[in-house]
């Protein structure tokens, strides 16, 4: 599966993925792991898959530290929202 990059955040800094902050709900963890690739440096990572929100419309993400409290936040690419989020990358 391809995963696409949506943006990074301080720990605890909201960061919204389909009108969600991330910050403001359980996280579930679902059955799989993603291989992302760093935007910045270009090396490849395993990340926790998470869904948040309702069980009836869950938000399926990717998310791990790329620093001590540095977040990354991957979708994956079959399920990008035609619009935009709000975050930007640090």
């Amino acid at each position: 599966m391809s995963w696409h990059f949506l943006g990074s955040c301080l720990d605890g800094e909201s960061f919204l993925i389909s009108g969600l902050d991330v910050w403001q709900h359980p996280w579930r963890s679902q059955p799989e792991s993603a291989t992302v690739t760093d935007p910045i440096y270009g090396v490849s990572k395993v990340f926790g898959v998470y869904a948040i929100g309702p069980a009836e419309a869950p938000v399926r993400f990717a998310a791990g530290e790329f620093s001590n409290c540095v977040w990354g936040f991957y979708r994956p690419t079959a399920e990008q929202p035609a619009d935009q989020h709000e975050n930007k990358p640090i």
